[in-house]
């Protein structure tokens, strides 16, 4: 592949969650196994779930996951533009992996921004230029860019300003294929629908299909292929069938629910005589849930979510993630009795681990000028710790040693911790100084997302927590994180190469879209 002429294509989607970021990451890990340089790119991403890449850049998860699947380093160049949001109209603006300001939706999309906002050089709009120049530094670098649309290229309403869909695609040509979740129903009209409510010059990159999620027999199907591609001219270019238990990083909580487990398949049996049950408090705004993710992969660590007092009453340990609001958490575990609970359990020397805004949220004193503007509140007082909100963020990828084991993680927050009284140092340099985090008892609080993904810290910690719970629970000895994540992407290569019509996406991806693709009018039979 040269790269020259063609060397890039859009993933859309009929919806979101339909299942764009696991084609686009099966697509880069088929070409990389064939030795193709590839990179993944997200114009514009609005996530929770973000990650730092090696230059001290956040992106979102999904984009570094991706950047695993194709077998390169995650860069700030493959997610321009990222909005955390922080309610229901409003979002940080992260710019080239640094934060630039909030922004109300409506500031964003069109109207400008209001008092305190940050600037219109912020604005979806003013924006393209730098997306155009993340992908085309990209393009330069690598054979192929495979770029993840956001949402439905059909969102009319937003297209003026689009540049994350076929805004993105018009703007460097590239050829688009349309992902469509089948096991929602209605997969035909969702292909029909989205091609119909598209421009002339949108509808000419669309070059086809991908049914994503089938169950049963493929053949059966075939009768609607057929049609679809005569009402418009494109075929369907694969049929991917359900995946179970692919527990990939994803951008936001769509695949979970409150009540459910964090994977789609269990983990294997318990090495010991029990389980152990980790309870996840599903606090507003979470963030990074994938930190249990790890957990969730040990055989006999059973990972759930909860939302109410008497959901954590059984749990061998109780998780407080990360939030993009401290402070609204702190009032909602309040208002729901969680904080009373989570307290108990402490008092009774029972395990409660906070990561990042967990982490803080178990101080004693939180000051907080610059995320909810709220001055000065009372934490839950369960560890010695003090908590300022600063200005800047602090992003970095720092490594140490904890429970006597190597760890390393990254760090994504607002909030600077004190310890500013009696406690055990959670992560050290090795030598026994302090990193990061602090424990007291049975309570433990880092800032370290990915911490749990050190297989040897997170077996010993399980340990210390079975200990504490007087679960006669033992951590399976050989469980490698990395590697069964290894195993899940490749899983996903192996749903485009198997299922996929490989062919035309190397045509797509080589020489764009064909040039007769006929155009769908709006109501057409």
């Amino acid at each position: 592949m040269t790269g020259t002429d063609g060397g890039g294509l859009l993933v859309a989607g009929t919806t979101s969650d339909a299942g764009k970021s696991v084609v686009t990451a099966g697509i880069c890990r088929w070409l990389a196994r064939k030795g193709v340089s590839v990179a993944p790119f997200k114009a514009q991403n609005m996530s929770l779930n973000s990650f730092v890449t090696p230059e001290g850049a956040e992106i979102g998860r999904a984009q570094a996951m991706q950047a695993q699947a194709a077998r390169v380093e995650p860069s700030a160049l493959m997610n321009p533009v990222l909005l955390k949001p922080g309610g229901d109209r409003s979002s940080q603006v992260v710019v080239l992996g640094k934060p630039a300001g909030e922004l109300s939706a409506r500031g964003y999309f069109a109207a400008g921004p209001g008092a305190g906002e940050a600037p219109a050089a912020n604005r979806r709009e003013a924006l393209l230029p730098v997306v155009l120049d993340c992908y085309a530094r990209l393009r330069a670098r690598y054979d192929a860019v495979i770029c993840e649309g956001a949402g439905s290229p059909a969102e009319i309403n937003l297209r003026r300003h689009d540049i994350v869909n076929m805004g993105l695609a018009r703007a460097a040509g590239l050829p688009a294929v349309v992902v469509g979740d089948i096991d929602r129903g209605g997969v035909f009209a969702s292909f029909f629908g989205t091609t119909a409510l598209l421009s002339r010059a949108d509808q000419a990159l669309v070059a086809g299909y991908v049914v994503n999620k089938f169950r049963g027999d493929a053949s059966l199907l075939a009768p609607g292929l057929d049609m679809l591609r005569g009402l418009t001219g494109r075929p369907v270019l694969g049929v991917l069938p359900y995946a179970h238990g692919l527990g990939i990083d994803e951008e936001d909580g769509l695949r979970l629910s409150l009540r459910g487990t964090v994977r789609e398949s269990a983990a294997g049996p318990p090495h010991g005589e029990e389980v152990l049950r980790v309870a996840v408090v599903a606090v507003p705004l979470m963030s990074n849930f994938t930190d249990v993710d790890a957990l969730a992969a040990e055989p006999g660590v059973v990972v759930r979510f909860a939302d109410r007092p008497e959901e954590l009453a059984d749990a061998d340990l109780v998780v407080l993630p990360g939030t993009r609001g401290t402070v609204r958490a702190l009032a909602w575990l309040r208002e729901r009795g969680l904080a009373g609970a989570v307290a108990r359990r402490a008092a009774e020397g029972r395990p409660v681990l906070g990561i990042c805004g967990g982490y803080q949220l178990l101080g004693e004193r939180i000051e907080d000028e610059v995320e909810s503007r709220a001055g000065t509140v009372d934490g839950l007082g369960l560890l010695p710790l003090r908590v300022r909100f600063a200005v800047e963020k602090t992003l970095a990828r720092p490594a140490g040693e904890a429970l006597g084991e190597p760890v390393a993680g990254y760090e994504i927050h607002h909030g600077v911790a004190e310890v500013a009284g009696a406690a055990e140092p959670f992560m050290t340099d090795g030598r026994g100084r302090a990193l990061d985090g602090c424990h007291a008892g049975s309570v433990w609080g880092t800032h370290w997302h990915g911490s749990l993904e050190s297989d040897a810290f997170r077996r010993a910690f399980l340990r210390r927590v079975a200990r504490d719970a007087g679960r006669r629970f033992v951590p399976a000895p050989d469980t490698a994180f990395g590697q069964l994540r290894e195993e899940q992407l490749d899983r996903l290569g192996d749903l485009i190469e198997e299922h996929a019509d490989t062919g035309a996406l190397l045509r797509l991806i080589e020489e764009g879209a064909p040039p007769d693709l006929p155009f769908v009018p709006p109501g057409a039979p």
